[in-house]
């Protein structure tokens, strides 16, 4: 095994980027986006913002970081679209979009890939439909039509914390002049009130309720962004993960987002052993941003439940990666979402981690990795879901032998430049021609 070393910046946080190029649209002037990141899923949500009459000009493009000029055109300008508004393979740009399309004043439809198609919808047309939302969709999943309607405050508890369906919830209030409280079980991610307070909006959060004040007379207005999207800590985790394994291993990644909404795989591996050390922090629009130093360690296994898998619910697939070379069961509960995802990630990861090797149990919330596991190198699939991708790739820096990863091209959805970035940091990665 090569030590991987050297510092190296991950792409902008794919979340930010979705709702800064959603909420730029409906602010009211000028909006400059740096570090905005080109992804798959990502992209989706740009197109559709163009497809409603906005103008988005790419001021600076370099290879996975664009810095992005946008006209917002106000809550009330965007343009009812010449077709369906396809948002390929991401469940956050239909789930969020379907939040803002709630308050227009025409009709839409949001649609998507095959993947995306298999993706339950219910969790977000139901709470929209009780603020009036005219929004169906067929049989609980995309497309979803949505017709004009009047909207209506509410005061709602959502059965298992959501980003996306929080930010829908608070982007369709913005429609209203009543209050918008969310009651949230458990911790999810912020940025959609975070960002919304940077524009001026009124929202708070206190005892588990977020809560989007009641309209100001002469109705609600966005400020136009001014802000630099943090790297991504979900694509940071997979260099974290394999520098906390790969042997000899010291790496840096410079000025990563460390909101602790996200943050939840930092305090696992930390409770593993894992070497991980956080500085020069400072706050880029409203969020937390830190330089990681991550070093090889030996680690040990744990359990995982409750609050910390909604913090953590993304980085899963890699994580399991660093269980398979831990002393011990590590287990995972209370995580039955990754079944919900691009693929059912808890039956997929195991399938191709036992490809590999490695000795795991699925739960139907969770599963357990028995380790640590000597993984041989094997063909294995991503199943076209980036996570699972990337996080094979990682496991393969660590088996006796090559591991090609097949339909690997989706790892662009979210890190684009995932193989160079790890080759930068001397990993035996390269891409290889399909036979």
């Amino acid at each position: 095994m090569t030590p991987l070393r050297g510092t190296v910046a991950v792409p902008g946080d794919k979340s930010i980027s979705h709702r800064a190029v959603l909420l730029a649209a409906l602010a009211e002037g000028t909006s400059t986006i740096r570090n905005w990141l080109p992804a798959g899923d990502t992209l989706a949500t740009l197109e559709a913002v163009r497809a409603l009459g906005v103008s988005v000009d790419i001021a600076e493009r370099l290879p996975h970081s664009w810095d992005l000029r946008v006209e917002g055109k106000g809550l009330r300008g965007l343009r009812r679209p010449a077709g369906p508004l396809n948002c390929r393979n991401a469940g956050t740009a239909i789930r969020l979009l379907a939040g803002v399309m709630a308050g227009q004043a025409f009709p839409s439809v949001l649609d998507g890939s095959e993947q995306l198609r298999r993706r339950p919808m219910g969790r977000v047309t139901e709470p929209l439909q009780q603020m009036g939302a005219d929004i169906r969709a067929e049989a609980g999943h995309a497309p979803l039509s949505v017709r004009p309607a009047p909207l209506h405050g509410i005061e709602y508890a959502m059965r298992v914390a959501s980003a996306q369906v929080k930010s829908a919830m608070l982007l369709a209030g913005l429609y209203q002049d009543d209050r918008v409280r969310v009651h949230q079980p458990g911790p999810a991610r912020d940025h959609t009130e975070r960002m919304l307070m940077a524009m001026g909006a009124v929202v708070s959060a206190q005892d588990g309720w977020v809560t989007l004040g009641d309209a100001p007379t002469g109705g609600r207005r966005l400020l136009p962004l001014d802000m630099t999207v943090p790297g991504d800590f979900s694509s940071a985790a997979f260099p974290i993960v394999a520098a906390t394994i790969v042997p000899d291993s010291l790496i840096v990644l410079r000025g990563v987002g460390v909101n602790e909404t996200r943050t939840g795989l930092l305090e696992v591996l930390r409770a593993m052993g894992a070497s991980i050390r956080v500085s020069n922090q400072t706050v880029s629009g409203g969020e937390l941003v830190g330089d990681l130093t991550v070093g090889f360690a030996g680690v040990h296994a744990v359990a995982v439940a409750g609050e910390t898998v909604v913090r953590a619910i993304d980085e899963f697939p890699v994580w399991a990666v660093a269980a398979t070379q831990a002393t011990g069961d590590s287990t995972v509960r209370d995580a039955a979402e990754l079944r919900v995802k691009e693929v059912d990630r808890i039956a997929v990861l195991a399938g191709e981690l036992r490809r590999l090797g490695a000795s795991i149990d699925e739960h139907p919330d969770g599963f357990t990795v028995y380790g640590p596991c000597r993984l041989r190198g094997a063909s294995v699939d991503s199943h076209d879901d980036h996570r699972l991708g990337m996080a094979l790739a990682v496991a393969g820096l660590v088996a006796d032998e090559p591991t090609i990863v097949h339909d690997a091209a989706c790892m662009a959805d979210s890190f684009p430049g995932f193989v160079e970035t790890m080759a930068e940091l001397g990993a035996a990665m390269q891409w290889v021609e399909p036979v």
